[in-house]
C-alpha cells in the first residue's frame, strides 16, 4: 500500500510539471459567507497578483447579501474584488425546510450566471448547503469544480454535503494528511489530488505580531487587557436543533457565571440560528456589560481577537482548526466539530448538558497558552494551489475517473493495532548520555539510540538534532506515525515556553536554553519539554504505578534526586517551575554539603554521587574492599561499590546504606505529611536498596494517619523517556471532558 501511494504520489508531481495552460485560465470563485471567504480569499488575492495566467470572476451569494448577518460581501468590496454577480439565494426562516428552498433557488438562478460567465473551473470551499447547490450546478453544466477543504471528517450533516461535494469535484485541495488519505478511500484520482494546506494560515502564521491592542478595545472595550476575555461563536447543529439550542444557553448560563468580557459572534445561518438568537436576547446579551453582541467582524481583526483572547468557546470549525495556529485554549461543545483533527490546544466537552460542565471546563482553559499547532498549514498554501491550476489541462477529458486502490488483506483493524502505530519521539538527556526513542501508545520502546552527551550547547543541540531526525526517518519505515517529540531534561523547566532555565552541573552550558523552536522547526512537529523529575511522574502516571491514581508522588535515586508530584491527576509545576525538587529537603541542620549549596539536603546522603563520594573515602582508607571484592585500577569507585561491598558484610558500608536510606525515609515522611499522597514510588538505580529502610522510618516517625500510604518501587525501565514520551500522546490525542 505504501509503495502504492508514492507511485500515485510521483506520477501526480510529474503531471503538474508537465501539464500547462497556454491560455489564461478562467477561474469562477464563488463564495457564500464570511468563514468560506476567510478560506478563499487569500487565493482569490494569489490568483489577482498573477493575471498573465488567471482570469478572475466571483460570484456572491448566501448570506453575504443578508443585512442580519452583516452583510459580509462589503469586505470582498473593501479587498478590491470586481463582484462579477450577486445572487439573492436564502429562503428566510432558518429551518430545515428553508436550507433546501434555499438550495432550489439557487439551482434555479446559478444556470443563467454559469452560461454567461463560462469559467474554466470553479472553485468551491467547504461543506455548506449553498456550496452544494453550486458545485451540483457546476457539474450538470460541465464545469471543472475544485473543492477546497474535502475528505475532512465533522460530525454533522456537513459531512454529509462535504462527501456529496467531493463526488462531484474534479480536482481537490486538502489541509491534512488524513483529509488526502479520505479522499483516497473514497476512490479520488491520487492525480488530481493537492494537500496543501489551509489557505487561511498562510496568513494565520504571520498575523500574532501585528498591533491588536486597537483592535481589542474597539470590540471589547477600552478597559480589556489581552488574555483576559472570551470569544464565543456557536452555530446550530442541524441534525439536533432543540439541543443544539438548549446547550447555547448552558453556554451562555455559564460565561455569565464565569464573569469575564466576552465577544459573542451571532450564529450562521443554519436552521435553528433564528431561535438561538432569541436566546441572546431573551438573556439580554445585548446589553449585559460583560458582552458584546456582533453580526460579523472582519477576518483580520477576528484574528487578533482569537490569537489574545484567554479562551474561545463554541462550536465552529474555526476553534479546532484555525485558532490553534495560536496555541489559544479552545472548549468544543457537543458534537458538531467532535471528528475534526485538533491540536493540544482544544478541550472537547461533548456532552454539554449541564451549566456547572461548561463552566468547570472555563476554568480549566481560560488563560493558558499551548504550543502552537500546524496540523492544518504551514502557511504556503496559496503558492502550491497556483501551481496546481497552472498543471490543469483543459484538453483532458472532462469525465471523472474514481480510482480503486489495491487493499492489502489481512490488515488488522484491531484497535490495538491502530494505537501501536501513534507513537512519540522520546529524548532522555543525562549528565552522561543523550537517548532517543520511539515509544508507542502502549509505552513500548520500539527504537532507542544511544549517544553520548557532547560537553559543548552547539555540540549538544546539533547532535540532538541530528538523532531525532534519523529517528523520525526510521520510524516511518516501522510503520511508527511520529505525533511529538517530548525531551526530558535535569535542571529548572518552564515546560510552557520549552525553555530550560537553569540545569544541573552534571550537563554543562545548558542555561537558558530554548529546546523546543530548532525541534519544531526542524522536524515540524509539536515539542515538549520537562524535568527529569516530573517525566518519571508522568511515566508513572500512563504506564506504571500511578496510573488511575488521583494524588501520587514519585521520587527517582539516581546520580541526583528528582521527584514529582500528581495532585488531582495533574502534575504540580509550582510558580517559577520549581515544584518536587524533593532531592533539597533538608532533613539534617549540620549534614553534608549538598550540590545546590545548601546543607543537610536528601541528595547530599541518598543520591548515587553522595554514595560514590563515601565509597572514596572508605577506598582511600582501605576500608571498603572485602573479601570476594575488587576494583580494577582504572575503573572509579563509585556507589555500587559500596553497595557491593555492604551485601558482602562491610559493616562501615552498611552503616553508610542505612544512614542514606534514614535520610530518604525521613524525606518521604516530610512528603507525607506535606501532600498526603495514596502512593510514593521509588524509581531509579538506587530504589530497591533503599525501599525497606524507607519504610522502617515510616514506622517510627510517620503519624499513624498516613502509616497506610503504601511505598512501592517502580517497575518502569526507563521512566525519563517513557515521561517524555507521555507528554506527547497525552496531548496530541484528542481530549475528551
Amino acid at each position: 500500500m505504501e509503495l502504492y501511494f508514492k507511485d500515485l504520489s510521483k506520477r501526480k508531481k510529474q503531471v503538474m510539471e508537465k501539464n500547462g495552460n497556454k491560455r489564461k485560465l478562467r477561474v469562477c470563485v464563488a463564495t457564500c459567507n464570511r468563514a468560506d471567504y476567510s478560506k478563499l480569499a487569500p487565493i482569490m488575492f494569489g490568483i489577482k497578483t498573477e493575471p498573465e495566467f488567471f482570469e478572475l470572476d466571483v460570484v456572491v451569494l448566501g448570506s453575504h447579501l443578508i443585512d442580519d448577518y452583516g452583510n459580509t460581501y462589503r469586505m470582498i468590496e473593501q479587498d478590491d474584488f470586481d463582484i462579477n454577480t450577486r445572487l439573492h439565494t436564502i429562503v428566510r426562516g432558518e429551518d430545515e425546510a428553508a436550507m433546501v428552498e434555499s438550495v432550489g433557488l439557487a439551482l434555479v438562478k446559478l444556470p443563467d450566471v454559469l452560461n454567461r460567465l463560462k469559467p474554466d473551473i470553479m472553485i468551491v470551499h467547504g461543506d455548506r448547503f449553498d456550496a452544494l447547490a453550486l458545485a451540483t450546478s457546476a457539474a450538470l453544466m460541465n464545469i471543472r469544480i475544485l473543492h477546497i477543504e474535502g475528505g475532512e471528517v465533522s460530525g454533522t450533516i456537513d459531512d454529509s454535503i462535504r462527501h456529496a461535494i467531493t463526488k462531484l469535484a474534479h480536482y481537490h485541495v486538502c489541509c491534512t494528511r488524513s483529509a488526502e488519505q479520505h479522499l483516497i478511500s473514497m476512490c479520488e484520482d491520487h492525480d488530481r489530488i493537492l494537500l496543501a494546506g489551509c489557505p487561511s494560515y498562510d496568513k494565520l502564521l504571520s498575523a500574532k505580531n501585528k498591533d491588536y491592542m486597537s483592535i481589542i478595545r474597539m470590540w471589547l472595550g477600552d478597559d480589556v487587557k489581552p488574555k483576559d476575555y472570551i470569544v464565543a461563536l456557536q452555530h446550530p447543529v442541524t441534525t439536533d436543533i432543540k439541543h443544539s439550542i438548549k446547550m447555547f444557553e448552558l453556554t451562555l448560563d455559564a460565561l455569565i457565571s464565569f464573569n469575564k468580557r466576552t465577544l459573542v459572534l451571532f450564529p450562521n445561518i443554519d436552521a435553528g440560528s433564528k431561535e438561538m438568537v432569541r436566546v441572546m436576547r431573551k438573556k439580554g446579551i445585548e446589553h449585559h456589560p460583560n458582552f458584546r453582541a456582533v453580526k460579523h467582524v472582519p477576518f483580520d481583526q477576528f484574528i487578533q481577537l482569537v490569537a489574545h483572547a484567554g479562551c474561545m468557546i463554541g462550536n465552529s470549525s474555526c476553534g479546532v482548526r484555525e485558532v490553534g495556529a495560536f496555541g489559544t485554549p479552545v472548549i468544543n461543545l457537543g458534537t458538531r466539530q467532535i471528528g475534526r483533527e485538533t491540536g493540544e490546544n482544544v478541550l472537547h466537552v461533548r456532552d454539554a448538558d449541564t451549566q456547572d460542565k461548561i463552566l468547570q471546563a472555563l476554568h480549566l482553559q481560560f488563560g493558558k497558552q499551548y504550543p502552537c499547532s500546524k496540523i492544518y498549514g504551514d502557511g504556503n498554501a496559496v503558492p502550491r494551489i497556483l501551481k496546481f491550476l497552472k498543471s490543469i489541462d483543459l484538453q483532458e477529458p472532462l469525465q471523472k475517473k474514481f480510482c480503486f486502490p489495491p487493499v492489502k488483506e489481512n490488515i488488522s483493524q484491531d484497535i490495538d493495532h491502530i494505537l501501536e502505530t501513534l507513537s512519540a519521539l522520546a529524548v532522555d538527556l543525562g549528565g552522561t548520555n543523550l537517548r532517543v526513542a520511539i515509544v508507542s501508545m502502549k509505552g513500548e520502546i520500539v527504537k532507542k539510540y544511544t549517544q553520548f552527551n557532547p560537553k559543548t550547547y552547539e555540540e549538544r543541540i546539533n547532535l540532538i538534532l541530528q538523532m531525532c531526525v534519523e529517528a523520525a526517518a526510521e520510524a516511518v519505515k516501522l510503520n511508527c506515525r511520529i505525533l511529538g517529540v517530548g525531551i526530558s531534561t535535569g535542571g529548572r523547566v518552564n515546560p510552557r515556553e520549552g525553555i530550560v532555565l537553569h540545569s544541573t552541573k552534571l550537563i554543562q552550558e545548558w542555561n537558558s536554553v530554548d529546546l523546543r523552536t530548532p525541534l519544531s522547526d526542524t522536524l515540524h512537529l509539536p515539542v515538549w519539554v520537562d524535568n527529569d523529575g516530573n517525566c518519571a511522574a508522568m511515566a508513572e502516571r500512563k504506564f506504571g504505578q500511578g496510573k488511575g491514581l488521583e494524588n501520587f508522588v514519585t521520587l527517582i535515586t539516581g546520580t541526583g534526586i528528582g521527584g514529582g508530584i500528581i495532585h488531582q491527576h495533574e502534575l504540580i509545576h509550582g510558580s517559577s517551575f520549581c515544584a518536587a525538587e524533593l532531592g533539597h529537603l533538608v532533613v539534617s541542620l549540620d549534614g553534608p554539603d549538598c550540590s545546590c549549596g545548601s546543607h543537610g539536603c536528601i541528595e547530599a546522603y541518598a543520591s548515587g554521587m553522595a554514595l560514590q563520594r563515601e565509597a572514596k573515602k572508605l577506598h582511600d582508607e582501605d576500608l571498603l574492599l572485602v573479601e570476594g571484592m575488587s576494583v580494577p585500577k582504572d575503573e572509579a569507585v563509585g556507589a555500587l561499590h559500596l553497595i557491593q561491598a555492604a551485601k558482602l558484610g562491610n559493616a562501615k558500608a552498611q552503616s553508610i546504606l542505612r544512614t542514606a536510606g534514614t535520610a530518604l525515609g525521613l524525606g518521604v515522611v516530610n512528603i507525607l505529611h506535606t501532600m498526603n499522597p495514596s502512593l510514593v514510588i521509588l524509581s531509579g538505580i538506587l530504589a530497591s536498596h533503599y525501599i525497606h529502610i524507607v519504610k522502617d522510618v515510616i514506622r517510627q516517625q510517620a503519624l499513624s494517619s498516613v502509616q497506610d500510604v503504601d511505598v512501592v518501587v517502580s517497575d518502569l525501565v526507563d521512566p525519563a523517556l517513557l515521561g517524555a514520551a507521555s507528554m506527547v500522546l497525552d496531548y496530541t490525542t484528542r481530549r475528551i471532558y
